[in-house]
């Protein structure tokens, strides 16, 4: 296995991509232990730090992600993580992805759920 360079928090950054249309998803972060999880589970597993715990994708939602490939950057600094998206979306916003807005702060996508419905008053 690729000896991965982790910053000084422990942390990588990890490209989600939509495995069948190549759109990204999200970016979070891992550290050892929730690639590990990842790579055990098949599902995608992150550490918040904000919250200062693990967290896996859709544990909440529904919404999981299933880890098809995981690819390594030329710095083995940055992880490109290619999954199934279950679910109509990976953005706890209620996107599809968290990437749907452009610089100007206009919405380029819509949502595809309701977060309220899903989350109530927090997302994962």
């Amino acid at each position: 296995m690729v000896e991965i360079k982790y910053d000084s928090q422990g942390l990588v950054p990890a490209i989600i991509q939509d495995y069948n249309t190549g759109e990204v998803l999200m970016m979070a972060y891992m550290n050892e232990t929730s690639l590990q999880k990842t790579i055990e589970t098949g599902y995608t597993h992150f550490w918040s730090r904000s919250r200062k715990k693990y967290w896996k994708k859709g544990e909440t939602s529904g919404h999981v992600q299933e880890v098809r490939e995981i690819l390594v950057d030329c710095d083995a600094d940055t992880l490109l993580i290619r999954v199934v998206q279950h679910g109509p979306g990976a953005c706890h916003t209620g996107h599809r992805s968290c990437f749907y807005r452009d610089i100007q702060g206009r919405e380029v996508s819509g949502k595809v759920f309701s977060e309220e419905e899903v989350y109530g008053k927090q997302g994962d």
